[in-house]
């Protein structure tokens, strides 16, 4: 188990719907990364966020895959990021987690966005994901799940805090940014966890435009790191520090118990 989880951010612009550009360009920003355990990237980050699924998703084999188990491999460090998957005969918006060794997990978005017709193509996900990351548990969940804090909840039935770092990957317009800002920190604070959320920048195909404000927050949700520029985040994050405020201030013993039907 690590004390310290060093953790990098990927904010960028994206190439609309293609993923062989966005595969080249994320392989040349993770060989900046002298060193870390985890790297993040955005939400949908080989073809932006889009709502056309048909000709850009892949199965859950193909070279997004295996560009991801290739990075893992060689870095040595654990990757996370979405893209769309289709498993006959769904689409979906899909996080996945690699590991070094080639194995991988899986997190489908629960909240689809209907704003912009996400749930017309795409299904829904069920179960949440909770990794175990060099002794962290680590929970990735996916831009509008961020909203939703019943779902974002750390419960178990079997231990007080389900995880220790909450991820939130996403591609979240600069219209709506201060409630990402805001429910970011907000996350952190309810479920005393660090919190990380990685967002993109630039403009989209269909004109959405978007201004970073991927940040990192304690379990206190005092904001560790941030940005509004196109660059990689970095920073060790620490465990004993996170326990030792949990013990101090017990909320979770007085949470509400519930269940999500």
């Amino acid at each position: 188990m690590k004390n310290e989880l060093k953790v990098a951010i990927i904010q960028s612009d994206l190439y609309w719907e293609s993923a062989d550009a966005n595969l080249a360009m994320f392989e040349e920003k993770i060989w900046q990364i002298e060193q870390a355990d985890l790297i993040i990237l955005p939400e949908m980050f080989t073809t932006g966020f889009s709502t056309r699924p048909e000709g850009i998703s892949e199965p859950s084999n193909g070279k997004t895959m295996r560009w991801m188990k290739q990075m893992a491999a060689q870095t040595k460090a654990v990757i996370i990021g979405s893209y769309i998957i289709k498993d006959y005969p769904n689409f979906y918006n899909r996080c996945h987690v690699v590991f070094p060794d080639g194995n991988f997990s899986y997190y489908d978005k629960r909240h689809l966005f209907s704003l912009a017709g996400e749930d017309r193509h795409f299904t829904a996900g069920d179960k949440r994901l909770v990794v175990d990351i060099h002794g962290w548990n680590v929970c990735p969940l996916i831009c509008y799940d961020l909203r939703f804090p019943v779902w974002s909840r750390s419960a178990s039935p079997t231990r007080k805090f389900e995880y220790d770092l909450l991820i939130y990957v996403a591609n979240w317009p600069t219209p709506r940014i201060n409630a990402w800002d805001t429910l970011l920190a907000a996350r952190a604070i309810e479920n005393q966890s660090y919190c990380v959320g990685v967002n993109r920048m630039g403009t989209d195909g269909v004109k959405a435009a978007y201004n970073g404000h991927s940040g990192l927050y304690d379990y206190k949700g005092q904001q560790l790191l941030f940005s509004d520029k196109e660059e990689i985040l970095q920073l060790s994050i620490k465990r004993d520090e996170m326990e030792a405020f949990r013990e101090r201030f017990p909320f979770q013993n007085d949470a509400d118990s519930f269940e999500i039907q």
